[in-house]
């Protein structure tokens, strides 16, 4: 629309003040975009097919037999694999967009089709044995070539998902299999480093230009890695919980420079939030463990939850103008 022609039918009295200003609200007003919609209903609807595919075979795996359902489902996984090896684009360091609409969905059904072919292989014929690791260890080494080769944000995540089951295997297989301890300070250790790895490999990814539109996707689950696993250790190792309480905000600080450098708010909305998690449960652990208070322990802590929550907020919008207006 061409404001300055119906400024100048204004001006020579053809349009009245009234219609300008509906026609310049008009023109201001920004185009709604479905793009992200379309492509999240795309996102839910290969999920919701791998899924229901799930829930049909087990209902019904008397009568079709594994070995059918494996074939069916490698058959699908090779499909899909096909039809992105035949209309990708060149490789590139850089980003590459997808060849169309329709070829990022190809190639997760085809990843996730693959993943659930090696789990339901290992679990119906144990061909792996015991040797657990390689049961992520493939599916994480496939998947990272496919993010790579094909440019796809969502199997680099998928991929870097196996690696976090991968290691957790791998340091504790026995726990995790056999014991279900999840409770494990050797996991959280371990995560702990992971959460580094990720980080490390995010600042690498965009100082080599290699792919360095992956970076925020390394920097994202390495933070949220690292901040989990610090959580983990602040419950889990009572005794030296001010050491962890610590690391918790060294990670804090070390974010919050990042977060201003990019201008990212979702930084600075994460480190906040788990920053008040790491802090409230230190508060309440002097409170009541070491101190051992009574009720008015318990009115302090009401308070406190009372007058952070509210200087939560104010400081999130306070930050968020500050990020807006640098």
């Amino acid at each position: 629309m061409s404001q300055p022609i119906f400024e100048k039918l204004h001006t020579e009295g053809l349009l009245s003040e009234e219609s300008l200003n509906k026609i310049k609200a008009l023109n201001e007003r920004k185009t709604l975009s479905v793009h992200w919609e379309l492509r999240t209903i795309l996102y839910l609807g290969v999920l919701l097919l791998a899924s229901g595919l799930g829930v049909l075979i087990y209902k019904n795996i008397d009568s079709i037999g594994h070995l059918a359902i494996l074939i069916f489902i490698a058959a699908l996984c090779v499909g899909g694999f096909f039809y992105c090896f035949k209309n990708k684009l060149p490789f590139s360091t850089l980003k590459v967009k997808a060849p169309n609409s329709f070829f990022d969905y190809v190639l997760l059904l085809a990843c996730l089709c693959f993943i659930i072919f090696i789990g339901y292989w290992q679990f119906q014929y144990n061909v792996f044995g015991d040797r657990f690791g390689l049961v992520t260890f493939i599916p994480m080494v496939v998947l990272f070539f496919c993010a790579y080769f094909f440019d796809h944000l969502g199997i680099l995540s998928l991929a870097i998902t196996n690696l976090a089951a991968w290691v957790g295997i791998a340091v504790t297989p026995t726990q995790i299999l056999k014991e279900n301890d999840f409770n494990s300070s050797t996991i959280i250790i371990t995560a702990l480093l992971l959460g580094i790895a990720l980080i490390l490999a995010g600042k690498l990814t965009v100082m080599s230009t290699f792919k360095p539109h992956f970076g925020f996707t390394y920097t994202n689950l390495g933070m949220n890695t690292l901040f989990i696993s610090c959580l983990a250790g602040l419950f889990h190792f009572n005794a030296v919980y001010i050491l962890w309480f610590l690391a918790l905000v060294g990670i804090a600080i070390y974010f919050y420079f990042e977060a201003m450098k990019s201008k990212s708010f979702y930084f600075l909305l994460m480190l906040t939030l788990y920053s008040y998690v790491g802090l409230s449960y230190v508060i309440m652990y002097s409170l009541f463990e070491v101190a051992q208070a009574d009720m008015g322990g318990i009115y302090l802590a009401l308070f406190y939850f009372i007058g952070s929550a509210i200087t939560l907020i104010m400081f999130l919008i306070k930050m968020n103008k500050k990020l807006k207006t640098t």
